[in-house]
């Protein structure tokens, strides 16, 4: 859709509290997985992430909701998932609520 505005980092980031874990239940957000969003000037947007665990049998899933998730948003031409292990990931990087909540 040329012309579209393009969304912004921060709603990228809201897009991707719908992406849950689904061994936690929780978004991908809240619990740390998200590293870093950019959005480029031509509506391409990268998401660099990581997994609870390299072994994670959710991660294919969790990757394809992401780009579902993100493709839909108004402006997106494009979106690449970045999984990235350093740093690795650990229950100190969840929303500090969200530790609390699961007893961390």
């Amino acid at each position: 859709m040329p012309g579209a505005a393009l969304p912004t980092p921060d709603t990228v980031r809201k897009a991707l509290r719908a992406v849950k874990d689904p061994e936690l239940n929780l978004n991908i957000v809240d619990i740390g997985l998200v590293y870093d969003v950019e959005v480029g000037e031509a509506g391409a947007v990268l998401v660099r992430m990581t997994l609870t665990s390299p072994g994670c049998p959710a991660g294919t899933e969790i990757i394809d909701d992401v780009k579902k998730v993100v493709t839909d948003l108004d402006g997106v031409q494009g979106v690449e998932v970045e999984l990235v292990w350093d740093p690795y990931w650990t229950p100190e990087k969840m929303d500090p609520r969200v530790r609390a909540f699961l007893g961390f």
